[in-house]
């Protein structure tokens, strides 16, 4: 096991020969790699010991212990009392006897994603990688394998950069209620035991009315970092509740340690995602939990969204978007200067359901025909046209999107500009405001030339016109209900 005080001071080590330095003004140089601005689009995977119950969602940790919850009733009905058994009575049931990491790496290659984030430690303190920290991890206990290992082994066979999720904050008091009545959660609790520290839950309204305390951001330290040193992941992923004003220190110290020590495996550059003001603005890159922007960012960002609406972990009742409604804000984030990183919840077994592979499969089939317009591109000068309105904010993606024929994204690259068409017109006719032939009086409106027009993936010659009032278009017998690019290129 890791000496964790030895391995403090190598963090200061790092920290005080590298140069990053632990202070926003020192963060501050941190520029957002290329490969992760081209890369556009990634695969979130929330998969662990929540996934045996597989009810409620993958917070089944903290709700099985709460009198009148749903998961509370389930609980007892399906596997006894909570002191007889208990959430760590799962680790035997989590065996992971199909997880191929090769399936896997194929089947999100074929999505198009470019990049994917496996969960490493979820708030339920369980570590899915081999850790010297903790003997409470999918290497020593359940599936008995180094999960974040294999992933990454076989992600890069497929060209996939390789990140990892840390939300081990929030396990501060995910485990707290459990403490409330006679369960398996009992004082006293110490440091390296599963159920450590299991406080009491902070006051939604006040965030701030319980703190970990150092031992406690010590330790979340040093996880953080084994999983750097152990793995070398491209990207960083922060769920809330790092923006706690204790732990700022010890972001400050990860960030300098992290962006340190990527420089002897990945030059190129790392990412690390949070939310909520967590890092000084500039420090890193912000994230949007199942929500996006309603108008175009002159900074980089990125949604964290789900195929499943009402859970990130597979549930047996899990309720599913539509290939179509996930390609049109795809296409919505990339248009405003964004990436969208999509979470699939595995079985337990390993398995990843139908309804996500052909989802994933339906997506990939789309970007084959159309991803020039999402990898590599940038935004146009606008990002879009149309009726419908974005609701900006976190959680907003509750209902599908009611897109019409109007409502068109933009992106450019090379010697093109991409108008992607959220819903096709079954006449093949679509008019661009945007491009018009207006006054060039009335700048800065668009005065480029236009070489010629045609749409991914459609053979026949596309007719349009140029006029005062738009671009139109005619495309006879495309029939589909997926977005439709066409491509514009200008002299």
């Amino acid at each position: 096991m890791i000496d964790m005080n030895h391995y403090l001071k190598e963090i200061e080590e790092v920290i005080d020969k590298g140069p990053y330095k632990d202070t926003w003004e020192s963060l501050n140089n941190y520029q957002v790699p290329k490969w992760y601005k081209n890369d556009k689009f990634g695969i979130f995977i929330h998969w662990g010991i929540y996934s045996v119950p597989a009810f409620g969602n993958e917070w089944y940790s903290r709700n099985m212990y709460i009198k009148g919850d749903s998961c509370y009733e389930h609980h007892i009905k399906t596997y006894g009392l909570h002191k007889d058994f208990g959430y760590k009575d799962f680790i035997p049931m989590f065996k992971a006897e199909k997880f191929d990491a090769d399936a896997w790496a194929e089947l999100f290659y074929k999505a198009g994603a470019k990049y994917v984030v496996p969960v490493a430690e979820h708030h339920d303190g369980f570590q899915m990688y081999a850790s010297e920290l903790s003997e409470w991890n999918a290497a020593n206990m359940g599936p008995k394998r180094d999960v974040l290992g294999e992933l990454k082994a076989a992600f890069e066979k497929k060209g996939l950069s390789t990140g990892a999720s840390s939300h081990r904050i929030e396990h501060w008091f995910f485990m707290g209620h459990g403490k409330e009545f006679d369960s398996d959660i009992k004082e006293p609790l110490k440091r390296g035991d599963f159920y450590w520290p299991a406080m009491p839950e902070p006051n939604h309204h006040d965030l701030y009315s319980t703190s970990p305390t150092e031992e406690y951001m010590q330790d979340w330290l040093c996880r953080c970092c084994e999983i750097v040193d152990r793995y070398h992941p491209e990207i960083i992923y922060f769920d809330w509740w790092i923006q706690h004003s204790a732990l700022k220190p010890y972001l400050k110290k990860f960030a300098a340690y992290y962006y340190n020590k990527s420089l002897e495996w990945n030059p190129e550059g790392v990412v690390i995602n949070y939310k909520h003001d967590a890092f000084q603005f500039g420090c890193a890159v912000p994230d949007i939990e199942r929500g996006q922007f309603a108008e175009a960012k002159p900074y980089y960002w990125q949604t964290d969204t789900a195929i499943a609406r009402n859970s990130w972990c597979y549930t047996e009742n899990n309720k599913f978007k539509t290939a179509r409604e996930i390609v049109c804000d795809l296409v919505d984030i990339v248009s405003k200067n964004g990436n969208m990183l999509l979470n699939v919840g595995p079985k337990a077994d390993g398995t990843i359901s139908k309804e996500d592979t052909e989802i994933l499969l339906s997506i990939g089939r789309w970007m084959e025909v159309n991803g020039e317009a999402i990898y590599d591109s940038k935004p146009w000068r606008k990002s879009g046209e149309g009726p419908t309105k974005i609701n900006e904010g976190q959680f907003t993606d509750g209902a599908a999107k009611q897109f019409t024929c109007e409502d068109i994204r933009f992106t450019t690259k090379k010697d093109s500009i991409y108008a992607t068409v959220l819903n096709w017109p079954e006449s093949g006719k679509v008019s661009i405001t945007s491009l018009a032939e207006k006054d060039a009086s009335k700048l800065p409106l668009f005065h480029g030339i236009i070489k010629d027009v045609s749409v991914l993936g459609y053979e026949n010659k596309v007719e349009w016109i140029r006029t005062e009032e738009a671009l139109e278009i005619n495309a006879n017998g495309i029939i589909t209900d997926m977005p439709v690019v066409i491509k514009v290129e200008v002299d």
